[in-house]
């Protein structure tokens, strides 16, 4: 199938596809004629497979790791586990801190009157 086609049914935008290719992510199964990249049914499921762990967050060089181990008929679930506990901590450790802001904001907003007067804490703060 076409780059579009694939795109289409991997949820991909065809500029993602195309860079996916370019960088060695996902390679096109062949070219045709015209030098347009095709894609197979392993290919698109692939881009699938990237998709989904990018939607977990999980960097360029995670997802390269994840597909090899992917395409790894003989590998160990101890890796796959080791590199999604590494960004589940990750989203742990965003939590935390987003947590932190939301508390530090929260005091700020509920501190400042929100009147005519020019005091306001979050100013004072930021200051």
């Amino acid at each position: 199938m076409n780059i579009s086609a694939a795109a289409k049914a991997s949820g991909l935008p065809v500029k993602t596809v195309r860079y996916y290719a370019d960088i060695g992510l996902v390679a096109a199964s062949s070219r045709t004629e015209a030098g347009y990249r095709s894609y197979d049914q392993p290919a698109v499921r692939k881009l699938g497979f990237i998709r989904r762990s990018r939607a977990f967050g999980f960097s360029i060089d995670e997802c390269r790791e994840l597909l090899g181990l992917y395409e790894d008929a003989n590998r160990s679930s101890h890796d796959v586990k080791t590199i999604a506990s590494n960004r589940l901590q990750d989203i742990r450790d965003k939590q935390a801190e987003l947590q932190k802001l939301h508390d530090e904001l929260s005091h700020l907003v509920n501190s400042c009157n929100g009147d005519d007067r020019p005091d306001c804490p979050i100013i004072s703060y930021l200051a």
